[in-house]
């Protein structure tokens, strides 16, 4: 978390981002990759890190009255400016658990928890850092309607970057982090800019992932 104020600013509010961790083991990497982002956050960002842990499995019949764990879910998405997403990769696809907590936000189709909200994506594990995974996420992204901000990209291979205790301490991967954060804030403050009734883009592309990093 970090100070209110954007630089330049006495009156414009932070910039609020939700990091979601697809990863529900207590020492996941993909989970320290959002508290990393979170500690590196440059000014005017609030980072805060959400949980998916208690949401039960998506289920049409509920949605009119939700459970209480999904109705503090989808407030949390719907009060968040942008989100960041750390998506392990599971037989060469999206974690099912991050995909059950956005399906319980993607309705209505296209409504207003999601629609044109800017979302992003990092990723720790594997040989290819979680490519295939962050390649897997973008067709989904385009039909929630989320605004995907594809720069910069952070694949982190088998843990490295990391220390014993799981803290990410490699500087190049800690300034990446605070790089894609501040793309998001970026992209918020632009859709701001444009009001309600002005043009957002939405940078989707299903193009192959560069060569994942490789911190040392």
């Amino acid at each position: 978390m970090t100070a209110n104020l954007s630089p330049g600013s006495s009156t414009e509010r932070s910039v609020r981002i939700l990091g979601l961790s697809g990863s529900l083991r207590r020492s996941s990497l993909n989970s320290a990759l959002l508290r990393a982002a979170a500690e590196v956050a440059p000014p005017g960002v609030d980072l805060d890190i959400g949980s998916i842990a208690d949401l039960p499995l998506y289920n049409a019949d509920l949605e009119a009255d939700p459970p209480e764990a999904v109705r503090r879910f989808r407030a949390a998405v719907g009060a968040a400016d942008a989100l960041l997403l750390a998506t392990p990769e599971y037989n060469y696809s999206i974690p099912g658990g991050l995909k059950n907590a956005l399906d319980w936000v993607s309705r209505p189709r296209r409504g207003p928890l999601v629609l044109d909200k800017p979302v992003g994506l990092v990723g720790a594990g594997g040989r290819m850092g979680t490519a295939r995974a962050q390649l897997a996420w973008l067709p989904v992204f385009a039909e929630m309607g989320l605004a995907s901000v594809p720069q910069p990209e952070v694949y982190v291979m088998m843990g490295r970057g990391f220390d014993d205790d799981g803290r990410v301490v490699d500087e190049a991967l800690r300034s990446r982090l605070r790089q894609r954060v501040a793309s998001l804030a970026a992209a918020v403050r632009a859709r701001q800019s444009a009001g309600p009734t002005g043009e957002t883009v939405t940078a989707f592309a299903l193009a192959a992932p560069s060569t994942p990093a490789t911190p040392r």
